[in-house]
């Protein structure tokens, strides 16, 4: 049985099966596909706000997580948007799709999530995870992508184009 519907994810759950758990990016871990626990408890149990969003992994080690964003009836959700819900509030596009997201995570440093905006940040001296070259490889080999020291940049390019209409969207369901 695999993973998810969708192949990317599923080959990345191979990976993280052999690589561990968190191992690859730091706070990143596939977690049960559309498991919307998350979503319900600490934002909105409405039908149609869940119905619009596809939980998988976790951001950071606080209980942040990404999901897929239905921001149209598209039949490949490799192309959906990728959204994270900060654990202390905040809710963003992060990656105009799932390859967008997997090159974030080659910068692997958790994101720093508030209700106004999230960023990357990564010391000079900061270690990487144990798989982090494995990783990288991994996604050059499966994808033809290349890493990033660039993670501003493609969470611009993700907020430019799909921000506000996922504020507008997210807007009817939560509270002000």
């Amino acid at each position: 049985m695999s993973y998810s519907p969708v192949p990317e994810l599923n080959l990345l759950k191979a990976f993280q099966d052999e690589n561990g758990f968190g191992e690859y990016a730091d706070g990143f871990g596939l977690t049960d596909y559309d498991d919307k626990s998350g979503l319900s408890a600490g934002w909105s149990d409405d039908n149609d706000f869940l119905a619009g969003l596809i939980p998988f992994a976790t951001a950071t080690g606080g209980g942040s997580f990404y999901a897929l964003w239905r921001v149209d009836d598209r039949a490949d959700l490799a192309t959906l948007p990728v959204v994270v819900f900060g654990d202390e509030g905040g809710q963003h596009v992060v990656a105009r799709d799932l390859p967008d997201l997997f090159r974030l995570l080659t910068f692997d440093a958790e994101p720093m999530i508030d209700w106004d905006e999230v960023t990357f940040y990564r010391a000079a001296d900061h270690e990487h995870r144990p798989a982090h070259a494995a990783y990288v490889t991994w996604l050059g080999t499966q994808f033809g992508l290349a890493p990033t020291d660039d993670p501003d940049t493609i969470v611009s390019k993700a907020r430019g184009e799909f921000g506000p209409r996922f504020t507008e969207w997210a807007d009817r369901y939560l509270p002000g």
